[in-house]
């Protein structure tokens, strides 16, 4: 293959990757804005409706991680395009949901698209070579920026199409990348394992379900609720089972050598802590913005006018990310990190105290974009950077996988704090989003913490050898 038509190649696989990650972003976030609609539409309780997110966020929370492995042994091409078949099709079966429980089935089928995350990172390190530190970064920005822009667009594509056109247009765009996919993305070297790790997958499943229900349902079923008690004490067993047999086994399913290694741990914590805060700020400042005025802090907003306040961070997100490879090429992944986790922080905190105005609120949700698509885009390089080929689908998988984790329990923390007390026609009270966004801040200060253990990471640098035993990452990434 000549160098041109090698570049031609990048730019179309560029291209699916992109609508591929994108769409995932966005069906994370789609249906946020009309629950309430939908509720109504099929005559069901708030506690039923939660389950149309909760069902993608778990589904994808277990999906994100497994495919990412099976595409390192079965083939990345091959596992992307039954990703994408699968958000086509459960967009499809959620567009013509007649039941509240079709609607939700339809919501699990959506969520195996999270292998879309791992999937698409290990192609690019596989196909690309001068501008995958840009490729990644790009990528790595869709996910922070899909999210803030679903709940954009859910606005005017309701008040237009309906709220079943959040699901037929999906279909129709992953459809096309399914098939782009399959014609035009070349194959990628698959991982000498010679089986797949049923067990682990298995336990893997089993705590992140048992964790992530009652985290997400705490506060419908009551924190010291036999459910949400047992199904703890569960996840914490299954995860002390999983993590002993991943050491055992001969195939694991996620290297724990790898798991300890500088560059995966220092920035899977930061992402689990950014996570808290971009689901938790993006699930309750439409909320805040669509309050009556009339309870002394609201704006009355409508889902349309909300989401356009919003739009600022998802712009500001995916431009920083178009610069992020450059920023670390010349500052280094650390000092990148640093300052997204502070900037962020920042915008929390300036949100909690100053939303007199829609002017202070988007100044802090415009540096909250910023933040966040500083770190999120530079924490995919550096996990990348840190592990072997082999096992860049799985390791990025976690990452993202981790970052959703996050968001599912800062939801849920979030929802406990602003509706902790309710004033004019039971509304929550200001006090509520003031403790809950300086919250927010507190767990990015921690990010940042956590940030000074990242690898000073300057270039991605493809490894061949074995993950080391105690975590060391090579002299080209180390500080």
């Amino acid at each position: 293959m000549s160098p041109v038509e090698r570049r031609q190649q990048q730019r179309i696989t560029f291209a699916v990757l992109t609508v591929a990650v994108g769409s995932f972003a966005l069906l994370q976030s789609l249906i946020v804005p009309v629950l309430a609609q939908i509720q109504q539409e099929y005559d069901t309780d708030q506690s039923t409706v939660t389950w149309v997110l909760t069902a993608y966020l778990l589904s994808a929370s277990i999906a994100t991680p497994l495919l990412g492995r099976i595409g390192d042994v079965v083939g990345k091409k091959k596992i992307l395009v039954l990703a994408l078949g699968a958000l086509s099709v459960g967009s499809l079966a959620a567009a013509l949901a007649p039941t509240i429980g079709w609607l939700i089935a339809a919501r699990v089928v959506q969520g195996v698209g999270g292998g879309v995350m791992p999937l698409a990172f290990g192609i690019i390190r596989d196909n690309f070579t001068a501008k995958m530190t840009s490729a990644l970064s790009v990528l790595a920005s869709l996910t922070a920026v899909g999210f803030g822009f679903g709940i954009v667009v859910a606005g005017p594509v309701v008040e237009l199409l309906g709220y079943h056109w959040l699901f037929w247009l999906p279909m129709i765009v992953t459809a096309g990348a399914a098939v782009a996919a399959l014609v035009f993305i070349p194959e990628s070297p698959r991982s000498p394992a010679d089986r797949l790790p049923v067990l682990p997958a298995l336990l893997l499943a089993g705590w992140l379900v048992a964790l992530l229900l009652p985290v997400s349902q705490g506060n419908l079923w009551g924190w010291d609720s036999p459910r949400v008690l047992v199904l703890l004490s569960l996840a914490a067993v299954t995860l002390v089972a999983w993590a002993w047999l991943e050491t055992r086994v001969r195939v694991p399913l996620i290297d724990m050598r790898m798991m300890r290694t500088r560059g995966v741990w220092t920035t899977n914590l930061v992402t689990l802590f950014v996570g808290v805060g971009l689901f938790s700020s993006f699930a309750f400042l439409p909320q805040l913005l669509q309050t009556s005025p009339e309870t002394g802090y609201g704006f009355g907003a409508t889902i349309t006018e909300s989401g356009r306040l919003l739009l600022p961070s998802a712009v500001a997100s995916f431009l920083v990310g178009l610069a992020t490879a450059r920023l670390m090429g010349r500052f280094g992944a650390r000092t990148v990190i640093l300052a997204g986790t502070l900037v962020s922080a920042a915008s929390y905190v300036a949100i909690a105290l100053f939303h007199d105005t829609t002017t202070q609120v988007l100044v802090g949700i415009t540096a909250q974009g910023l933040g966040t698509g500083l770190v999120i885009s530079t924490s995919a390089s550096v996990v990348i950077a840190s592990v072997p080929a082999s096992q860049t689908g799985v390791a990025s998988g976690m990452n993202a996988n981790i970052r959703t984790i996050g968001g599912s329990i800062g939801s849920a923390v979030m929802a406990g704090i602003v509706t902790a007390r309710t004033g004019y026609g039971g509304l929550p009270l200001e006090r509520g989003y003031t403790i809950g966004f300086l919250v927010l801040g507190g767990c990015l200060l921690l990010a940042a913490v956590a940030g000074t253990g990242v690898p000073d990471v300057h270039r991605i640098e493809p490894r061949t050898r074995r993950v080391p035993r105690r975590g060391r990452v090579p002299a080209t990434t180390r500080a």
